[in-house]
């Protein structure tokens, strides 16, 4: 089956899909699947590229090409588009690859692996474009994908779902640019208490997050202006920096990781900007003329949310399905976080957190949270998979938030490691991901009989690569982090090529060796496997297993979590 892999995108969740892109390339089963790889940019066009553009620091690094990072700046290609007549910009795309029109998909692919983010790529856009191709996807359908993108909506429809009380505020952006801010924030606090956790309400990956934690005003204004994707500029400060501090302004604003992107709109004069140099013509410009300029994204949220903070121990949690639909609850991850905000540079770009599954409690509460997470998937009309977090609070209420229909896919995501808990390395969670998203797209009722014959061809490819037994091939490692950080990767590509079982084995000296089960190869240092190594298998995770009974079997026959010592 020819796998289109769609990473990229418009949204600024864009870089985290990008390097999702190069872990299903190199994790999907090649006896199963062919991958084609399909590079969606943040103009919104399909381009068909090499594996070769997947090994870049991002995609600024080869996407727009070198000669159009000017000045020194880092651009996306949206910042050319005012620059730019179409037909240089078609050229620009046809650069790196070829592009293709979405009625032209089923010439080269069989299904679409989604690994968009955010708004236009997870909210049911590209879903519905792909259904109206007849083209089958990855991941939920269009109810599910709208209503798990939008979290004031979320956290409505959770609360109708398993009755949990969590109080929130929603700012709309024409209250709070019109009205008085203070007595905004003087209310909120009155209703949700400090902390105020703020969050744009559209937006992943942490992006557009903030927790105002005094009752100072300042600190509130930056976290709504954070939000809203808005910044103030005064322009008697901006007269105090040099030249180099103002180039490096207009660079952070074009990072999506700290700044609000272009196009950006100058709220006093209405003019929309789209490059970084741009930008710093149209400030000393305005500076003679006005005290103040407000940009604001083109893509700015409209409303903002505003939530009471909960202390409690903070999870995440997977849930998947079986063939007739039942839902499975993985073993919930606890986050522990070494840091105060976990925003998008502390979670991907930092050790801020440790992780452990299951929550560290009582058997009784990680069976609560599992329960919550099923009704929740369930009656907010998701299937496939997703990823919601939530909160176990001290009086044992689990709160949840923030469902999640593509989860990330780095090696390392949380979703991998709790479908590692019951036996599944990340090939054999890929193809769980393509066959049960085939096997939902079929309850729709469309394309329905060309879709079953799909499935049945892959089931049958499934068993008989099950049936088979593969040589072995040992992947031993030294009880160091970068040996473990090593044989990860190896164990990951032995697993994708299919020709061989992988056995990795733990060498603590030489008369001390040990066979470790798949889940141990998915905990982040060799110190958590020397800890596991120790302890009996939770019974959360024996419970789990049993009820994913009908999964194991059908993508890895039987898993067996016992370390073996040799």
């Amino acid at each position: 089956m020819r796998i289109g892999i769609f990473f990229g995108g418009p949204s600024r969740e864009r870089e985290i899909s990008y390097a999702g892109g190069k872990t299903a390339f190199e994790n999907l089963d090649k006896q199963l699947f062919t991958p084609v790889l399909v590079f969606v940019d943040s103009l919104g066009r399909f381009i068909l590229i090499e594996p070769s553009q997947l090994y870049h620091a991002g995609i600024r690094a080869f996407y727009p090409p070198a000669s159009y990072q000017t000045n020194q700046f880092e651009v996306y290609v949206e910042s050319l588009q005012n620059s730019l007549s179409s037909g240089e910009l078609a050229q620009i795309a046809q650069s790196i690859g070829t592009p293709i029109l979405p009625q032209d998909f089923k010439n080269h692919f069989d299904f679409a692996f989604i690994i968009l983010h955010g708004p236009d790529c997870e909210d049911g856009a590209v879903q519905g474009l792909l259904e109206w191709y007849r083209m089958p996807y990855l991941g939920p359908g269009l109810l599910g994908s709208a209503v798990s993108i939008d979290k004031i909506l979320q956290n409505e429809q959770i609360a109708r779902a398993n009755g949990q009380q969590k109080k929130m505020q929603v700012v709309r952006w024409e209250n709070w640019h019109k009205q008085d801010q203070k007595a905004i924030f003087e209310n909120a606090m009155q209703e949700l208490g400090l902390p105020i956790v703020v969050k744009a309400p559209h937006q992943g990956s942490s992006i557009g997050v903030a927790i105002v934690r005094t009752a100072a005003f300042e600190e509130f204004s930056k976290a709504m202006g954070q939000c809203f994707f808005a910044l103030d500029v005064n322009l008697g400060h901006w007269q105090t920096l040099t030249q180099t501090e103002k180039h490096a302004f207009a660079q952070k604003m074009a990072n999506l990781d700290e700044g609000i992107g272009f196009p950006v709109v100058i709220q006093e004069t209405q003019q929309t900007i789209y490059h970084p140099q741009e930008l710093l013509a149209a400030i000393e410009s305005a500076a003679s003329s006005f005290t103040d300029l407000l940009l604001i994204s083109a893509n700015a949220e409209d409303q903002v949310l505003l939530e009471e903070f909960i202390e409690g121990q903070e999870f995440s949690c997977g849930v998947i399905q079986d063939d007739d639909g039942r839902v499975v609850a993985l073993p919930p991850t606890e986050i522990v976080k070494l840091v105060e905000v976990f925003d998008f540079k502390t979670k991907y770009k930092s050790n801020s957190a440790r992780k452990r599954i299951p929550v560290d409690t009582t058997l009784a509460n990680n069976l609560l949270i599992q329960h919550h997470i099923a009704l929740v998937f369930e009656k907010l009309g998701m299937n496939t998979v997703a990823r919601i977090d939530g909160f176990l609070t001290p009086d044992g209420q689990v709160l949840l938030h923030d469902p999640n229909t593509l989860p990330g896919m780095s090696p390392t995501s949380l979703i991998f490691k709790q479908m590692a808990e019951i036996g599944l390395n990340v090939t054999k969670a890929l193809t769980y991901l393509v066959r049960q998203s085939l096997r939902e797209r079929i309850r729709t009722g469309k394309d329905t009989i060309r879709l079953r014959h799909l499935l049945a061809d892959l089931d049958e490819r499934i068993a008989q690569n099950l049936a088979q037994k593969l040589p072995e091939q040992v992947v031993e490692f030294e009880a160091t982090d970068e040996a473990f950080a090593q044989a990860r990767k190896t164990f990951g590509q032995i697993n994708a090529a299919g020709t061989h079982q992988a056995i990795p084995i733990l060498k603590i000296s030489t008369a001390e060796r040990y066979q470790l089960p798949v889940n141990l190869m998915f905990k982040d240092y060799v110190e958590d496997i020397l800890t596991m190594l120790q302890e009996p298998p939770h019974p959360l995770v024996s419970h789990t297993i049993a009820n994913a009974a009908p999964i194991i079997a059908r993508f890895v026959g039987s898993f067996e979590r016992e370390v073996k010592r040799l």
